[in-house]
């Protein structure tokens, strides 16, 4: 099941939340719905490179655990707050911030293809301590507006 708080106005966020799963078109859809239809493709790379990161390397595809999704456009920014009920995981954030794979061990390296992703796609990328919260922002293009000629 997917539960739905009210679509971001201003400052507001709006949250949808959805037991573990590798089914996350219906999620996109409606994390994309408000992005300008250029960036979207994009953005869903990353997006579902992160929901899958929570859904199965947080929660191991529990469907009793959830993962929520808190997301916003704040001024010239969209921002997406991903949280699983995983144990986390611990990384540098020096090495992290050199290598994406570098937490992670050697044998598990070939799935730290979707972090390096993140780092390409989103403006910044950011974890908390414990490991089970990605926040993600992508800044939008300043661009001044023309002013119409008669």
């Amino acid at each position: 099941m997917i539960t739905i708080s009210l679509r971001p106005v201003g400052r507001n966020w709006g949250t949808i939340s959805f037991a573990s799963t590798l089914y996350l078109c219906p999620i996109l859809d409606l994390l994309l719905a408000e992005v300008p239809a250029q960036l979207q493709a994009e953005l869903r790379l990353g997006l579902q490179e992160a929901l899958v990161n929570a859904a199965k390397h947080g929660n191991n595809l529990d469907p009793g655990k959830r993962v929520v999704v808190r997301f916003s456009l704040i001024d010239t920014q969209y921002w997406w707050i991903i949280s699983d009920q995983g144990s986390g995981f611990s990384r540098s954030p020096t090495a992290c911030d050199t290598d994406p794979t570098a937490y992670l061990p050697p044998d598990e390296a070939e799935s730290g293809r979707g972090l390096s992703i993140l780092h390409q796609i989103f403006d910044q990328v950011e974890w908390n301590r414990k490991g089970t919260e990605l926040r993600l922002c992508k800044q939008l293009e300043n661009r001044p507006r023309l002013a119409l000629r008669r």
